[in-house]
């Protein structure tokens, strides 16, 4: 039986896990609660799968993050166009940033979402949290060599979490160090390079439990949210898919296709991370995923993607920061009645391209919001109107978000001329890994069934 399974394409196993995921997730609906906060079994095992996939992934992104980035920075000493790659790639980052605002704008104009809504005014009430500008710079600053955060809990225990883009800042900050100190580092810098082999090692391991997880994850989410609560917001739910879809599968093709690259070759092989990215609602629980794809599959190079993948996991957010922050924007005004001039959908185009990046270091769309709204001067406890649904959109705006942080680097390694023309085509890794010494026979092909 793990024989005929080992066989299967990686790909298909995690369409499999989906399919089955929705299955036991409305059986587990129909069960309903064992009491009145108490899940079912099912519920339970289903939340208790998926949360300790998306969990061992997060482990991983850290120890990544690091030694991923200072070797590629210390690569950099043989690369001539560095300070132009990253130009290009936040140039890149805020243009197709600013085409999403554009299209989310768009459809809020065109559907009236918030005119179009039976949601009850009662549910508005103040998020409890909001974003500010000033995030930007408390996410820049280091509280600690490594970027760790703590927060009490009611019951008096102590959490702590990691801010990605304190990591990036420490790990440039080395990686910058081990430049300047030249042939000294050498020693520190080959332990940094193994360090990462084993991180990478590891994290495939990881990986290949990605049907479990997917299982777990689109279960749980089916079992808690259902989609009772889309009725209200049906029409706002159906602009923002609609605005992601357009950017997915139109805007993301154009750019491709106008720079001589196959959509349907690129889609098929930055699937896998998109798809994980749909069920896990974690663009930096993916990024492992999405920074492998961009490289094997997409033919982006290891110094080049190991700097603009985890850069773009923390500022590139075209579903969290762009289309649903313009829509939600759109919708709590027209709720409350507050007309928006042309200067108000100027700020929220600002606002999407350049406030990712301010809310770095937070997570959830819900910050990104509040920090539009408040720049607006709208109504704060509009956010409660979304809460409802937002699982649900969730899904959709964090695929999008990972599709562009693999399509950024694929646009700029072609426009430099450093892609990987011959692996981006076939979509194999380049130096072929023995499927029986990754993982004992299991098939981990990454690509996905998308036809040729």
């Amino acid at each position: 039986m793990l024989a005929r399974l080992g066989r299967v394409p990686f790909a298909a196993q995690v369409l499999l896990a989906l399919v089955l995921g929705v299955a036991l997730g409305l059986v587990a609906r129909d069960m309903g609660p064992v009491g009145p906060e108490e899940p079912n079994w099912l519920a339970s095992t289903l939340q208790t799968v998926g949360s300790t996939f998306v969990t061992l992934l997060k482990a991983l992104v850290p120890p990544l993050i690091v030694t991923a980035v200072i070797v590629s920075i210390a690569n950099l000493k043989q690369v001539s166009n560095a300070a132009r790659l990253a130009g290009q790639t936040l140039l890149w980052f805020a243009i197709t940033a600013l085409i999403a605002v554009g299209i989310g704008i768009g459809l809020g104009l065109l559907t009236e979402p918030g005119r179009n809504s039976s949601v009850d005014a009662a549910s508005a009430a103040d998020p409890g949290r909001s974003g500010g500008w000033f995030d930007f710079l408390n996410g820049l600053v280091p509280g600690n060599i490594l970027g760790l955060q703590a927060s009490a809990g009611g019951d008096g225990s102590v959490g702590l979490s990691f801010n990605v883009l304190q990591l990036i800042v420490i790990s440039v900050a080395i990686g910058i160090a081990v430049l300047k100190v030249g042939e000294p580092a050498e020693p520190f810098l080959g332990f940094v390079r193994s360090a990462l082999a084993v991180v990478q090692k590891v994290l495939w391991w990881v990986i290949l439990l990605a049907p479990i997880g997917t299982l777990g994850l689109i279960g749980n989410a089916v079992a808690s949210y259902g989609w009772d609560s889309l009725g209200s917001l049906g029409v706002f739910a159906g602009a923002v898919y609609a605005g992601l879809a357009l950017v997915l599968f139109v805007v993301y093709p154009v750019l491709l296709k106008a720079h001589g690259l196959s959509p349907l070759r690129w889609f098929a092989g930055a699937w896998p991370a998109i798809q994980l990215a749909f069920v896990s609602r974690s663009s930096i629980g993916t990024l492992p995923v999405t920074e492998r794809v961009t490289e094997q599959n997409l033919g982006v190079p290891r110094s080049y993607a190991s700097f603009a993948v985890p850069l773009g996991a923390t500022t590139k957010m075209d579903g969290c920061a762009a289309i649903y922050p313009a829509l939600a924007a759109i919708f709590v005004a027209q709720f409350f009645g507050v007309d928006l001039a042309v200067t108000d959908y100027l700020l929220i185009a600002l606002v999407s391209v350049v406030g990712s990046a301010a809310t770095a270091g937070v997570t959830g769309a819900v910050v990104m919001l509040t920090l539009t709204l408040s720049t607006l001067g709208l109504p704060l406890a509009g956010v409660g109107l979304l809460l409802a649904i937002d699982p649900i959109l969730d899904m959709g705006r964090t695929a999008v978000n990972v599709a562009g942080q693999a399509l950024v680097p694929t646009i700029v390694a072609k426009r430099e001329g450093i892609l990987d023309l011959e692996r981006f085509r076939s979509g194999r890794p380049a130096e072929p890994l023995a499927a029986a010494e990754r993982t004992g026979g299991v098939d981990t092909d990454l690509r996905s069934p998308v036809p040729a």
